[in-house]
């Protein structure tokens, strides 16, 4: 998920990850080449020892392409699908899925191990493989609530309260990940216009009447989830250093355990917490990208990101949850940072239908 890597720089992690410069691809290695290419967005990480092992056992040489945000390695690999950067692209995610699907991304394969996804986490058709997942939700400094006698806010309802007024920062729609994804929350919890699953938005017509009064209550939007977390909110590491003075922020449920567990010295306790009831569902995929030159290995690779190994291995490194059973997490998470109960969630095929007409309204409604 994007920016996870760089939330776990901020507070003391070297991340292994291997990145090659320049747009040279695997085509013109043909289909015997013994390089299989991953573009991704720039959060992806796996330990080096993981890599190593696949390296070994399927004989193949890995070379990884960072490509920025979500968005931008979504379209860029959208743009250049005919001639494609690499053999397999990880990192699209269930609010960005039919943007790719719909543009003919991925072709099909069925990785080994997809029958032991969880349930909850496939999807139709065999074009994308469902690696990851985890939750965006509002963060809450606690040492600010703390001495201000006051309780964090449990839901999306509470934000729009006046004991919250000036406390929320949160990610552009339009730029970011979890900005978006927090605007499909809101749109999950309280509908487009009439439909509302809560009185507090039944009157303010859906989710945008919800942010006309998130707005009204001092909502602070900037770009991107760095400049969120790591400049404005006060309970982060690097919020800390940067004087921040937002003690809100959308972020991850993942986010706590990392300030734990990369702290030093190391906490008792997480500095931070997260709001249960503000929290969205985020699934992350990987696919074997059409055209692609190295299409043997790029199979070979979907099918080492459902090993036991892999799946293991993605937590403390890109702060996520696995989707295959059996596989564990860290002890940090379920302690810090456990998955919501209810978290809101929407079907892709919804998303498509109005994500773009969603993210206008919000840029006209929020931003001007």
């Amino acid at each position: 998920m994007n920016n996870k890597k760089f939330l776990a720089a901020v507070v003391g992690l070297g991340l292994v990850t291997l990145s090659a410069c320049g747009s040279s691809s695997s085509g013109s290695e043909g289909n015997g080449s013994k390089t299989v290419t991953l573009v991704s967005h720039d959060s992806w990480a796996v330990s080096k020892s993981v890599l190593a092992d696949f390296e070994k056992k399927s004989g193949y040489k890995v070379k990884v392409l960072e490509d920025g945000d979500a968005g931008q390695a979504v379209n860029k690999a959208i743009l250049t699908k005919n001639n494609p950067q690499g053999d397999v692209f990880f990192g699209v995610d269930n609010t960005l899925l039919s943007r790719a699907l719909d543009n003919g991304l991925f072709q099909s394969y069925e990785a080994k191990g997809a029958d032991r996804i969880k349930a909850g986490y496939r999807v139709d058709g065999d074009k994308v493989t469902p690696i990851d997942t985890g939750d965006i939700c509002v963060n809450y400094d606690k040492a600010y609530f703390t001495a201000h006698k006051l309780q964090p806010p449990t839901s999306y309802d509470d934000l729009i309260k006046p004991a919250y007024k000036n406390l929320l920062v949160t990610e552009n729609a339009s730029t970011s990940s979890p900005g978006l994804g927090f605007l499909l929350g809101s749109a999950a919890k309280y509908g487009d216009g009439g439909t509302s699953r809560s009185s507090e938005a039944e009157s303010g017509g859906g989710w945008q009447g919800y942010w006309k009064k998130l707005k009204a209550n001092g909502v602070k939007v900037v770009d991107g989830w760095e400049q969120a977390y790591n400049e404005e909110f006060s309970g982060s590491a690097g919020g800390k250093k940067a004087k921040a003075d937002r003690p809100l922020v959308v972020s991850y449920a993942s986010s706590p355990p990392a300030e734990v567990i990369y702290a030093d010295p190391k906490p008792t306790t997480a500095p931070t917490g997260v709001a249960q009831g503000t929290c969205f569902r985020q699934i992350e995929y990987a696919g074997l990208l059409s055209n692609a030159a190295n299409a043997k290995g790029g199979k070979a690779f979907l099918d080492f990101l459902l090993t036991k190994e892999f799946q293991q291995d993605m937590p403390l490194n890109m702060f996520v949850y696995p989707v295959v059973e059996g596989a564990q997490v860290p002890a940090e998470f379920t302690q810090y940072g456990p998955q919501a109960k209810d978290p809101e969630t929407m079907d892709p095929a919804k998303i498509a239908d109005n994500r773009d007409d969603w993210v206008k309204s919000w840029t006209s409604l929020v931003l001007k």
